[in-house]
């Protein structure tokens, strides 16, 4: 999989940025302005996205973005495996399922929670793991504006 050039999405709610693919197509934001999705033009089920959110006292919540339910809500409790380019400390988690393969990072700053995720068919996670670890390393967190 090759990488022509690279662009930065910059989340101005959240004060938050990753790198993407120029090449990438973006979805359609959410209302809520909390992120943003951006797919693979010559293979439509790999994607990234990067949102964040409120955190409970600290405490990590995984919600999956594309739902608005709380019935899809687990708590995490794994320590942190993961320092950014930017000298942050993060959860790495990579899922292999039988279908969809993800990677997924967590970063608590505050009272935010801030998440990325690179998600592939299980048989072309593999060739994505590289892109999906160099985007999810540079993920930052911005001072906020004032």
């Amino acid at each position: 999989m090759a990488v022509s050039g690279w662009e930065i999405y910059r989340n101005q709610r959240y004060n938050f940025e990753f790198p993407y693919p120029s090449n990438w197509i973006a979805l359609p934001m959410p209302d809520n302005r909390d992120g943003q999705i951006f797919q693979d033009p010559s293979n439509p089920r790999v994607e990234i996205r990067g949102w964040a959110g409120n955190s409970l006292s600290g405490i990590e919540i995984e919600i999956d973005p594309r739902s608005h339910h709380t019935d899809h809500q687990s708590i995490k409790t794994k320590p942190e495996n993961l320092i950014t380019e930017q000298g942050l400390t993060g959860k790495l988690y990579i899922e292999i399922g039988s279908e969809i393969s993800l990677m997924k990072l967590t970063l608590l700053q505050g009272d935010i929670q801030y998440n990325w995720r690179g998600e592939a068919e299980s048989e072309e996670f593999a060739n994505y793991y590289r892109l999906f670890d160099f985007i999810a390393t540079r993920y930052r967190v911005l001072p906020p504006e004032e």
